[in-house]
């Protein structure tokens, strides 16, 4: 019956032991896994931010020539509208001068208008 006893308690420490080895594979597989996974996200992070970034670059060189083109019209326009205004002062300006000189040398009194007489 001892032997019995010895040779069961024996069975069970084996049994405990060959567990302990499962449990400690199964971690260590999840451990693994774990590590796979997150070194296959990382790549996927990196493939997709490499991705964005060059859509980017491309947008970006897309209009930015767009801008700088429009930019351009924009100070062509701005230079032939300051020629014309200035082409029409210079055009204008004789008949301007010679209005405001006849205004100006062209007095006629008149009393104010709150002007009262006053009898003496």
């Amino acid at each position: 019956m001892v032997a019995q006893k010895s040779q069961g308690i024996q069975t069970l420490l084996e049994a405990e032991k060959e567990a302990t080895k499962i449990v400690e594979q199964a971690r260590a597989y999840r451990t693994q896994k774990l590590k796979e996974a997150q070194t296959e996200a990382e790549k996927d992070i990196a493939e997709l931010k490499a991705k964005k970034e060059k859509e980017l670059d491309e947008y970006k060189q897309k209009y930015a020539g767009t801008q700088s083109s429009a930019q351009d019209k924009i100070d062509r326009d701005t230079k032939d509208r300051l020629s014309e205004i200035e082409r029409a002062f210079q055009d204008k300006r004789e008949e301007l001068i010679s209005k405001l000189l006849d205004r100006v040398s062209q007095v006629d009194p008149q009393p104010h208008k709150n002007l009262q007489k006053m009898s003496a």
